[in-house]
């Protein structure tokens, strides 16, 4: 059994590392560092590895509901789940998906349904009614574990809505809903009435007996780390999300040497305020935690800057991870000078570019003198790059750091061939964290992974000659005008330099001579006000006249995903709607 509590590393890595990290030669391709050898355990293992070292201290705070548990606390809670998974029918490689905001039961069913082998189905507690009937159809569930509450939805109502039959009463114990053929059993968490073909969780839980949890033992030891464990959908920020299978192997490691860039230990409390079906949250927080036995707060259940200040400052958390957007919500907030957050050292900033000046305030308000910038994707894990807690300010907004230990990753051309130091192309990675590939999507996995094992991003980047990356932008948004080709991300970090400019997403549509039409919806500061022209005669005394905007809109907010990301395909067609209703009302 591998141990994975650790006392935090120190700080500075040795010179020979820091060379051993950089390309060799002119080529973008580095190779992370192989020294600390990859753990082939499952989660199960890892779990109990945790217990062994640390089993009496804290593994989560539930700060709403003022609920500590420790980590012997999570492991049995969690083995009645799998005693009940049993009892259910559920076995090794059977879907379970869990539809709900952040709560302790999430933990019970994650390392439940881990324990015997089945895997864990992560659904958007904020998604709709279409969102959820293709991912459970999708994965094929066989049970779905939902919240009475969702966010702003009625869990139960949306459930209703893709299967009325729920209803039902009747002599069989299974579900038969037409629109959701695979689904049989639903188990609703919280108290309350649940519909005919539905359980209680609280019931649920008792069918699992002592002889049944007496065969866990047995059951666990015969899992393979290889095995699928988990499906995470993709953000759908740029289209329908995918189906993501990822095994013990990716998971585990990849939190390890999350933990490691972030010299996570036992020490440490971690703060997760963003939901658990994201891989930041579960993996990146929940397994990092499992990997080093640092303690898990929880400050709600879903993202709430004003319990995420309190559970911080309450406490005393060292850590906390989040999106860009997330970290503007917390430092905007008029009532961050009421709360202590001393305490905060560092953490992980992902899923999109984080400004300079916010990192700056990260620092100087907050104190996350040591947050790590990481990039990565869910097929890859997801953390692939990451900064370094000795890395300077101007290293961690310029780029996502360096490649992760046991990873490579080269930077190719649109003919597949690796380009020179420095050059633009497509980031690839290669080793133990990529994913099995997509769920029952032969055609789509072939798409993503190619014969060698590459895993082909869809993201644009550099190398450079230290090893550190750089993302400039998504394969799929690059623009064609004319000649040209225009890269969306190069536009909008222009034009955030803007002093009346908070934030702005560029895209393309198409147009008349089968070339892209740039478009920029911008969001301004708080009390700002521009014209359309202001902003373009900007844009023309920086920018080369094809890269300047021709449609230009002002906007409260852009459309995101749960977890923040912009959703540029939604921007897309609001805009073609709305140039085509110019457009009639012209003729």
């Amino acid at each position: 059994m591998n141990s994975f509590a650790s006392q935090r590393a120190p700080v500075a890595a040795p010179k020979d590392d820091d060379q051993r990290r950089k390309p060799r030669g002119n080529v973008s391709y580095v190779s992370g560092l192989t020294d600390d050898p990859l753990c082939f355990v499952t989660v199960s293992q890892a779990l109990d590895g945790i217990v062994m070292a640390h089993g009496n201290r804290a593994a989560a705070i539930f700060s709403a509901d003022r609920e500590v548990l420790s980590w012997k606390d999570l492991q049995r809670h969690s083995d009645d789940v799998a005693a009940a998974l049993i009892a259910a029918g559920i076995r090794r490689g059977n879907r379970v998906g869990i539809w709900s905001p952040n709560r302790r039961e999430w933990l019970f069913a994650q390392f439940g349904a881990a324990r015997i082998g089945a895997v864990l189905v992560n659904i958007d507690a904020g998604c709709g009614g279409a969102e959820l009937e293709s991912a459970l159809n999708k994965s094929r569930c066989r049970m779905l574990i939902v919240a009475r509450s969702l966010h702003a939805n009625d869990g139960l109502g949306l459930l209703r809505g893709l299967a009325p039959e729920l209803d039902r009463p009747g002599d069989k114990p299974l579900l038969e809903a037409s629109r959701l053929p695979h689904l049989k059993q639903v188990i609703v968490l919280g108290d309350g009435l649940v519909p005919a073909r539905a359980e209680r969780f609280s019931e649920f839980l008792r069918r699992g007996s002592p002889a049944l949890r007496r065969r866990l033992p047995a059951l666990a030891a015969a899992l393979d780390p290889d095995d699928t464990i988990n499906i995470q959908f993709t953000s759908g920020g740029t289209g329908a999300p995918k189906a993501v299978a990822l095994s013990h192997f990716n998971i585990v490691n990849n939190a390890r040497h999350a933990a490691q860039a972030m010299q996570l230990a036992e020490v440490d409390k971690l703060c997760i305020a963003l939901p658990l079906h994201h891989g930041l949250a579960m993996v990146l927080g929940v397994l990092a935690c499992v990997a080093t036995g640092a303690t898990m707060v929880f400050p709600s259940g879903r993202f709430e800057p004003l319990a995420t200040l309190d559970a911080v400052s309450r406490h005393r958390c060292t850590a906390l991870h989040g999106m860009p957007g997330m970290f503007e919500a917390l430092l905007d907030h008029p009532d961050l000078p009421e709360y202590d957050m001393s305490s905060l050292r560092t953490g992980i900033v992902a899923g999109g570019p984080c400004a300079v000046d916010t990192l700056q305030r990260m620092i100087e308000e907050i104190n996350l003198d040591e947050m790590t910038v990481a990039y990565g994707l869910t097929e890859a894990g997801p953390a692939a790059f990451q900064t370094s807690v000795e890395d300077s300010l101007e290293i961690r907004a310029d780029t996502v750091g360096r490649v992760h230990p046991n990873i490579e990753a080269k930077v190719v051309d649109r003919e597949g061939r690796i380009v020179p130091i420095g050059r633009r192309g497509e980031i690839c990675f290669r080793g133990y964290s990529v994913m099995r590939g997509y769920w029952d999507d032969a055609k789509r996995t072939r798409e993503a992974l190619d014969g060698s094992g590459w895993l082909h991003s869809g993201d644009l980047g550099t190398l450079d000659a230290d090893g550190y990356c750089r993302i400039v932008g998504r394969l799929s948004d690059m623009l064609s005008c004319g000649s040209d080709t225009v890269c969306p991300e190069e536009i909008e970090a222009l034009i955030r330099r803007h002093p009346k400019v908070q934030d702005a997403q560029v895209f393309g549509v198409p147009g008349s001579r089968q070339d892209d039409e740039i478009c920029a919806w911008i969001v301004l500061r708080p009390g700002a006000h521009a014209g359309v022209d202001e902003i373009i005669a900007f844009c023309r005394a920086k920018m080369d006249h094809h890269n300047v905007p021709r449609h230009i809109r002002f906007v409260a907010d852009f459309p995101h995903t749960s977890t923040g990301r912009p959703r540029k395909f939604l921007m897309c067609t609001s805009m073609l709607v709305e140039l085509k209703r110019s457009e009639a009302r012209v003729a």
